[in-house]
């Protein structure tokens, strides 16, 4: 049942996000960052992390617990699945503390400072994984070379959603194109898992 959760995951997120950003008059999925949905004085504070962060970060933690409990796995997918934990934790810490509603403010409150260095750790937290997946030998040389392609366009938009951040363009956009090729992974770990489980 665990080994579903990553893909569960990623579809949870796609609605989460969308039912959040219907409740919030006048959002803007390019412009603004998904965190934005859940920020101090938003009109979805409340609802945002009850129905996004906070299952999410069950789901992340189960899957990981699934991953660290197959038999005979390696150093390096027993990592992978301590990751995927760091990141349902990230995922809890940031919705309980919200971002301030300026995500361009100089004086970001104490919640804001946790809430960015929660987010710091989900971003590393599944670069890392996909990265080691790529070197493992628990996995086919399909699910590496997707594993690496996943990476690429991870790090290819986080890239551009700094450009997008300093331009105050549509950062939204690129945030959620870093995200969705990340949790794209980790529903492929998942179907890997169940297939070859």
């Amino acid at each position: 049942m665990f080994a579903y959760f990553g893909i569960i995951s990623f579809v949870w997120m796609v609605v989460g996000v969308t039912l959040a950003g219907i409740k919030y008059t006048g959002y803007s999925h390019s412009k603004q960052f998904c965190s934005e949905l859940g920020a101090i004085g938003s009109p979805t504070q409340k609802l945002s992390p009850l129905i996004n962060n906070y299952p999410l970060g069950l789901f992340f933690c189960l899957f990981g617990l699934h991953i660290l409990q197959i038999e005979q796995a390696s150093i390096l997918l027993t990592l992978i699945g301590s990751l995927i934990i760091i990141h349902g934790i990230g995922t809890w810490v940031a919705g309980y503390f919200p971002m301030d509603a300026d995500p361009y403010t100089q004086n970001p409150s104490r919640a804001c400072q946790i809430h960015s260095w929660a987010g710091m750790f989900m971003l590393l937290s599944l670069l890392l994984a996909p990265l080691l997946s790529i070197f493992t030998n628990d996995f086919s040389m399909g699910f590496r070379l997707f594993s690496a392609t996943c990476l690429f366009f991870a790090i290819y938009f986080t890239v551009t959603l700094k450009k997008a951040y300093e331009q105050k363009t549509n950062p939204g956009l690129h945030q959620r194109l870093s995200y969705a090729a990340q949790l794209i992974w980790l529903a492929g770990l998942s179907a890997n898992l169940v297939y070859s489980g």
